[in-house]
């Protein structure tokens, strides 16, 4: 069985279109995906870089594009009432649910909870009446489990936070939704077929993956 790990922050709409189409990428493979929630802003930040949606002009092309890709592959996606906006709310509410066996991780009907929050209907992703049902149905599924439930506000759940942001940086990562299979990363709701490539077997990850990245760098620009 290949592991697969699922870095993700649910106010990203390529990564609800990627959770969605994920089981058909990997339809056929034996294979065992750990969703690990993180805070997208951290990894701008650590790189220096603004989110697609603080841009102007790509913020108009990014939900022009998502929601395109939603109408493409047939995945509801309904931008929310505004973004972007704050979702450690969200993060921390994933994280509650998380088990001493895997802390930092959420199950995918847990996962699956936070993206639709997000990209159903059209509601607002930050509301604290909605929050509070949305963790009204958590609770729920955690005790139905057995499972123990952590506060939200709690320091083991802002650690599990931290623990994941920081495992994904140490990684490399730079963007959501991420997805690292034996240490290699595939950003991007559009690598997919190349995930998919990979577990195939595709000879090319054997002569081409590092070899495709090595290249001397001409110019660089100046930072500001």
């Amino acid at each position: 069985m290949t592991d697969i790990t699922f870095f993700y922050d649910p106010i990203s709409p390529y990564a609800h279109l990627a959770f969605e189409r994920l089981p058909e990428a990997l339809m056929g493979h034996s294979v065992q995906v750990r969703y690990r929630p993180v805070l997208f802003a951290a990894l701008l930040k650590a790189h220096g870089q603004l989110g697609p949606a603080e841009i102007p002009a790509k913020r108009n092309w990014t939900y022009r594009h998502v929601s395109w890709l939603g109408h493409h592959h047939g995945v509801a996606l309904d931008m929310p009432a505004a973004h972007p906006f704050n979702p450690l709310p969200l993060l921390r509410l994933g994280l509650a649910c998380a088990t001493d066996d895997a802390p930092g991780e959420t199950n995918r009907y847990v996962t699956e909870l936070l993206f639709r929050h997000v990209w159903r209907g059209g509601l607002d992703a930050a509301d604290p009446v909605r929050l509070a049902e949305l963790q009204a149905l958590l609770q729920d599924h955690v005790a139905q489990r057995g499972k123990l439930w952590n506060a939200p506000d709690s320091e083991v759940v802002k650690q599990r936070l931290r623990a994941n942001t920081d495992e994904a940086l140490a990684l490399g990562l730079f963007g959501v939704p991420a997805m690292v299979v034996d240490g290699r990363v595939f950003w991007g709701q559009d690598a997919l077929p190349m995930l998919r490539a990979y577990l195939d077997g595709d000879s090319w990850f054997e002569t081409q993956w590092g070899a495709a990245a090595q290249r001397p760098e001409g110019v660089r620009r100046p930072q500001a």
